[in-house]
């Protein structure tokens, strides 16, 4: 049953919705805009004894209730809510067999909680409030949230799990000065050998970015992971120190991963000698203690000062057991940065120092 309407009145609505409930479709879309002189109004779901898949789309965050007594989903596996306000905790209480379910442009109250034991996948768009999830292996996420938002995720290790969330319009600051940004996280989970990898994306901000301070530990609570993957797009900036940054709050992690993106648009700021991304300038001489970081891979690698600067504190804070340097395609294995590279995998030799080419072909150095 596919139902549309244009701008009417909550009553209407309602009254469509019963009607559609009376009629006990296995499938329902049901889409409609609210009269903006309307929205004060509150509209009552009622519920859909066969439906195995709904469509909910109530413009403009019309609240939607449930009643106390009558309303079933007992065969709802896939449910898609968009612009209303609902209590998602009440509603997935009684979708005992529901699997998917996606949410865009939703208020929650100040929560949007999934606890369910059947949920497969949830998929969160435009959401800026709480979201507090409870749910069993196998699960996927995926999410673009508002600035504001924070998570708590809690699911057994007992599948392959991932997720991802990407930060709509507004991003977080990371460096000095609005230096970096993160716009994108990932956490994947690994039955294999139960790693846990959490992959940020970070770059440069662009002018028209608006930029938010939050601690990333606030934002996210999640277990202790394993790896951590960077993915640089630093327009040619230095680095090293939002990386050494993100390893004190990461402090733990056995392996770290780098792919850098240094290539230099027509319209990016160029990194001038005092320029903020290199704050504080004494990170080349810090001295902090990476409990566990055993492996760190570095790809896109051009040799330059900045780099070799970065690799040094790694070899000198952390018990490196392996190292990896893939080269960027331009760059010659007989480049002055490359043979700078090679010396000071030579001073180092308990740790296994390896550097291929763009293509993987290994380069012998000794």
């Amino acid at each position: 049953m596919d139902v549309r309407g244009g701008s009417i009145s909550s009553d209407t609505i309602a009254s469509l919705l019963h009607t559609a409930a009376r009629l006990d479709p296995v499938k329902l879309t049901f889409t409609v805009w609210v009269d903006e002189n309307d929205l004060s109004g509150t509209i009552e779901l009622p519920g859909f004894v066969r439906a195995t898949n709904i469509s909910l789309s109530i413009g403009i965050h019309m609240t939607v209730t449930l009643p106390a007594h009558g309303c079933e989903f007992p065969m709802l596996e896939r449910l898609s809510i968009a612009f209303c306000r609902i209590d998602t905790g009440a509603l997935i209480s009684r979708c005992p067999h529901l699997r998917v379910l996606r949410i865009y442009g939703c208020q929650s109250y100040d929560t949007l909680m999934v606890h369910s034991n059947t949920i497969e996948e949830l998929d969160v768009t435009h959401f800026g409030g709480c979201v507090d999830i409870v749910a069993p292996e196998d699960f996927r996420l995926y999410a673009t949230m508002h600035k504001d938002f924070s998570m708590s995720l809690s699911a057994p290790m007992v599948q392959d799990q991932w997720w991802r969330c990407r930060l709509h319009e507004e991003h977080l600051n990371l460096g000095i000065h609005g230096s970096w940004c993160l716009s994108l996280l990932e956490l994947m989970m690994t039955k294999k050998n139960g790693d846990i990898v959490i992959c940020l994306n970070i770059r440069r901000p662009m002018t028209d970015y608006v930029l938010h301070s939050r601690n990333l530990q606030e934002m996210f609570q999640f277990p202790n992971f394993s790896i951590l993957e960077l993915c640089l797009d630093t327009s040619g900036h230095v680095y090293g120190a939002v990386v050494l940054k993100l390893l004190r709050i990461c402090n733990g992690i056995q392996r770290l991963k780098l792919e850098t993106n240094q290539n230099v648009g027509k319209n990016d700021e160029v990194c001038t000698p005092n320029c903020p991304c290199d704050q504080p300038q004494n990170w080349r001489t810090q001295n902090i203690f990476l409990f566990g970081l055993e492996e760190v891979e570095i790809q896109n690698f051009k040799g330059r000062g900045h780099e070799l600067d970065f690799l040094k504190v790694m070899f000198r804070c952390a018990s490196l057991t392996k190292v990896i340097v893939k080269l960027e395609s331009k760059v010659s294995p007989s480049s002055k940065g490359c043979k700078e590279t090679y010396k000071l995998f030579k001073a180092n030799p308990a740790v296994e120092c390896k550097v291929y080419q763009k293509r993987g072909k290994e380069v012998i150095y000794a």
